[in-house]
């Protein structure tokens, strides 16, 4: 069954599988507000698929943030399936872009948006810029793993963030996360160096650290983060380490220029997109994962600890064409 089908089927299990859906239905209403509408008129507008019609689909891609150089590989790709298929009718097209769409994120790699743990300490690194909602995002986290079972710890490796160490420390209380931090401008490697020290000793499961949200020094950022997983594998040599860049979909592409430039200072295993249900921008998702080559592991639709979604693709794209399948 090709992507197409295996949507359609999400539409026909709506009525049962509600829950599971409705947040990606609901988060990405705004995305596929600009997004499926104005490919709906532009199919209105036009019998016959012509080059004025497929250039109209060009900057309907391009406004809902999946990026330049991702959308001109994907009408690369559509320009020779309607070549190839001799396709002429606008709503043929449809299934056509669904799956294009499907293969461009994808491009043949084993997609694994999971965080992966194992039984010993798993330590998750989390980055990104001050603003993305990286706080509220290990706050999430640690509520999910805790209704797992298991036992987590925050460190406050912000250092220089005025107020992120007794923020933090809120979180923590909140989820019954137990918490390591020290008040003032220290070196957040010696405060991650005591709590892990101490997540070793309690039989903490899962360490979330929270680390400054700064990248205008990247000589120094890169010093810092670099310093960070020294520490990191110096207490812990044979640790489960995951590096997580949280990204708010706001910002569009200057998330994917964010991206970028974190990929240059540290080894980043997967991305955190925030607040993506308040943005029309939700097509950054492609544009991450093709111009970056990151997976998108999480995704942020609201404020409550329950708002965050372990990144499923089809219901994903589900999200994004409902109305135009």
């Amino acid at each position: 069954m090709n992507i197409f089908g295996k949507i359609k089927n999400l539409f026909k299990k709506e009525d049962e599988d509600k829950k599971e859906i409705q947040k990606y239905d609901e988060g990405l209403s705004k995305t596929r507000k600009n997004f499926v509408e104005k490919i709906l008129n532009i199919n209105n507008k036009y019998e016959k698929i012509n080059e004025e019609y497929l250039e109209s689909l060009e900057e309907i891609l391009i406004n809902a943030d999946i990026g330049v150089s991702t959308v001109l590989k994907l009408m690369d790709s559509i320009r020779k399936r309607i070549k190839e298929e001799k396709i002429e009718d606008v709503n043929l097209l449809k299934e056509v872009i669904v799956d294009e769409i499907f293969i461009t994120y994808v491009n043949n790699d084993i997609i694994d948006t999971n965080v992966n743990t194992s039984n010993n300490i798993n330590v998750i690194l989390f980055v990104g810029v001050n603003g993305v909602g990286k706080t509220t995002t290990i706050a999430k986290l640690a509520h999910k793993f805790i209704l797992e079972g298991k036992k987590v710890k925050m460190i406050a490796g912000d250092t220089f963030r005025a107020g992120a160490y007794l923020q933090l420390k809120e979180w923590a209380s909140k989820t019954k996360s137990s918490f390591y931090g020290v008040e003032g401008q220290i070196d957040p490697s010696s405060v991650i160096f005591d709590g892990l020290k101490e997540a070793e000793q309690d039989g903490t499961q899962i360490v979330l650290i929270d680390t400054a949200g700064r990248l205008q020094n990247k000589d120094y950022l890169m010093k810092e983060l670099d310093k960070i997983n020294k520490t990191i594998k110096k207490v812990l040599p044979d640790v489960n380490q995951e590096t997580l860049l949280v990204i708010d979909a706001n910002t569009g592409q200057n998330g994917i220029n964010q991206a970028k430039e974190f990929k240059k200072v540290t080894n980043i295993t997967g991305v955190v997109l925030t607040k993506l249900d308040s943005t029309a921008k939700g097509g950054i998702v492609l544009a991450i994962k093709e111009e970056v080559g990151i997976p998108v592991k999480y995704i942020g639709f609201g404020e409550k600890d329950t708002d965050l979604e372990i990144f499923d693709l089809d219901k994903y794209i589900y999200g994004l064409f409902k109305g135009l399948i």
